[in-house]
């Protein structure tokens, strides 16, 4: 399906009726990996709307030459979620650059946000990254892309990446993703934190943004629930799912009793 943010078709698959869930997957990848990764969890409770759209110059949505920043994707991302959300308040759900994107929805829109989940998320203030080991070694599986993604290098998570990461490589609009790269950080914004039910979850041995700086993000978001799993990195929702899916109930069941 498609919805028009502006002049951008944003195209997205749904699950389910209710609660309109936002589910904004990271960079070089489109909807099927956060669809992989997190209809299982989200799709386990009655009641949710599971929304997951391609971000733009990613998947079948296009980046057109006046996408030029994050600020820029941000304001499709606001325009989307009005389009499908319509006067409903949404969860809000981010991995890696879409946990990027989905901070930059609740700090715009905090009363439009009934709660944030946010995995692997890149942010401004990264540090103390730790080098890229494999806590599960298997060298000779995969391509370069998955032994660089994965610190758990098994057959399973092989076959995961060769079915929700490789095949949205090749419809990556490079041009459009360095020109939005090198404007990537989203503007600070004024007011109170966001006071919404708030999940972080880092993968101790993510080597792309490490686990420190999403520590730091309980200074900023008062009513935030932090985990740091060990055998996980940039690719923990593959990694850790059965932990993932359990923080993320959790976490609805927060949302749940806010509403």
């Amino acid at each position: 399906m498609e919805r028009a943010a502006g002049d951008v078709p944003v195209h997205y698959v749904a699950h389910g009726e209710g609660r309109p869930v936002l589910v904004l997957h990271g960079a070089v990848v489109d909807h099927r990996e956060a669809e992989a990764c997190f209809e299982p969890a989200l799709g386990a409770r009655d009641g949710y709307r599971r929304i997951y759209p391609d971000l733009p110059g990613m998947g079948r949505t296009p980046a057109p030459a006046s996408l030029r920043g994050a600020e820029d994707v941000l304001d499709v991302l606001l325009g989307f979620a009005d389009e499908v959300a319509g006067p409903d308040a949404v969860l809000v759900v981010g991995h890696s650059a879409g946990a990027h994107y989905a901070q930059g929805i609740a700090a715009r829109r905090p009363d439009r946000v009934s709660g944030l989940a946010l995995v692997c998320p890149l942010l401004a203030g990264v540090r103390d990254v730790p080098d890229h080991q494999p806590v599960v070694a298997a060298d000779d599986l995969g391509d370069d892309g998955f032994r660089g993604y994965f610190v758990v290098r098994t057959p399973a998570m092989l076959d995961r990446y060769e079915r929700f990461v490789a095949p949205a490589i090749p419809l990556v609009d490079q041009a459009a993703l360095e020109r939005i790269g090198d404007r990537w950080e989203l503007e600070a914004t004024e007011g109170p934190a966001y006071q919404g039910p708030t999940l972080v979850v880092a993968g101790r041995q993510d080597s792309v943004v490490g686990y420190a700086a999403a520590a730091d993000l309980l200074e900023h978001y008062p009513r935030a629930t932090l985990a740091v799993l060990d055998g996980a990195g940039h690719a923990l929702p593959h990694e850790q799912p059965r932990i993932l899916a359990a923080l993320l109930d959790d976490w609805l069941a927060r949302t749940d009793s806010r509403a």
